[in-house]
């Protein structure tokens, strides 16, 4: 019976150690808490305390800056692979087949960005392009992430 006695103690203290463990586990853990909270309530109040002031400039959004910024547009008939000594073969009035097809709308790509198709046009003896589909800005994410 004493040895039972003793065996119901040493479960006890490893009992109370557990909790003991437990207890600081927990307590820990509540402190982090309070200081994980501490601190976004300090970020909160230094964000709050930018947002009063306005930052100058930025109320009327003007994008005059960068309408001078040039950019190549390219309107594309056709693309098609050749071998070095093919072309090195091409002399004047060779003629070269390409995958467009006549009558099919042109690529309109701005520094190599799909952005419109279109169709030939002379204006004044000009050649010139009428944009007929505009690609979506959706559309042009997609196909940069092929």
């Amino acid at each position: 019976m004493a040895c039972r006695k003793q065996a119901m103690t040493d479960e006890q203290d490893a009992q109370a150690v557990a909790d003991d463990d437990w207890g600081a586990a927990l307590s820990e853990q509540a402190q982090g808490e309070q200081t994980a909270l501490a601190q976004k309530n300090h970020s909160a109040e230094v964000f709050k305390e930018l947002s009063d002031h306005p930052i100058k400039g930025t109320t009327n959004p003007d994008i005059d800056f960068i309408l001078d910024i040039p950019v190549q547009l390219t309107v594309e008939l056709g693309r098609t692979k050749i071998a070095i000594k093919n072309l090195l073969q091409l002399a004047q009035g060779s003629v070269i087949e390409l995958n467009g097809l006549a009558g099919e709308p042109m690529d309109v790509l701005v520094n190599g960005c799909l952005i419109a198709q279109g169709e030939v046009v002379v204006v004044n003896e000009k050649f010139g392009i009428r944009l007929t589909d505009i690609t979506s800005p959706a559309e042009r994410i997609r196909k940069l992430n092929r």
